[in-house]
């Protein structure tokens, strides 16, 4: 795809796609205008980069709609002094945009090969805040925490409480909650050490993080 190519599909993938999605955070719409999403996908969906679907990138996982990422972000009110824990790291393009916007991300993968080439293109990007870890966090992960920020990067059918219970008074949380066809995303708000407040956004479907708790069956 040429240079004025990219850019074009840039600037329609903001205006005809994420802005008609609710997003109108002028800080979300300026990052997502100028992240080089191009450089995170497969090399072979390159010229898919900014298109209104999910992509794959191999173990059964995908990058998201753009406009689905760019809503979680403005949803999760990140701030610069903000530490997030995200759990899928999978292409690090959503890892990058964390990184723009908080102090420091703590991201987990499962596939190695993932946090390799994530970590390659995350420093080529100048990405510095970052840790990035290999690991089953598909139950929670409190190594760092209490996190402001939690993002669950694939769905899960039943949310853990640990990913609740690993934020911070005030801290929000976004899940995909729930099995295919219908997932509904939500925002969990920390607002105090017993309570919270939890918000439908919208219904989606994604696939789940690998190893995600299934409900228990009911036998007669």
């Amino acid at each position: 795809m040429l240079a004025m190519d990219i850019e074009l599909a840039r600037f329609n993938m903001v205006e005809q796609q994420i802005r008609n999605w609710e997003v109108l955070d002028r800080r979300i719409l300026d990052l997502v205008a100028l992240a080089p999403r191009e450089d995170y996908v497969p090399a072979k969906y390159r010229n898919l980069a900014f298109a209104d679907m999910n992509l794959p990138i191999g173990n059964g996982q995908v990058m998201m709609q753009p406009k689905i990422e760019a809503r979680l972000l403005q949803e999760l009110e990140i701030e610069p002094d903000d530490n997030i824990l995200e759990i899928g790291t999978g292409s690090g393009y959503l890892t990058s945009l964390f990184a723009s916007l908080g102090k420091h991300v703590y991201s987990v993968e499962f596939f190695p090969d993932f946090a390799h080439t994530a970590l390659e293109k995350l420093a080529h990007h100048h990405h510095m805040n970052v840790t990035l870890n290999v690991g089953d966090a598909a139950a929670g992960w409190d190594q760092h925490g209490p996190y402001d920020v939690i993002a669950l990067t694939g769905s899960v059918p039943v949310l853990p409480e640990a990913f609740k219970n690993s934020l911070a008074p005030g801290g929000r949380l976004f899940a995909i909650v729930g099995t295919s066809p219908a997932m509904e995303a939500l925002l969990i708000r920390r607002l105090d050490d017993d309570s919270f407040n939890e918000q439908s956004l919208f219904e989606t479907d994604l696939p789940a993080l690998t190893n995600a708790k299934t409900p228990a069956r009911f036998v007669f």
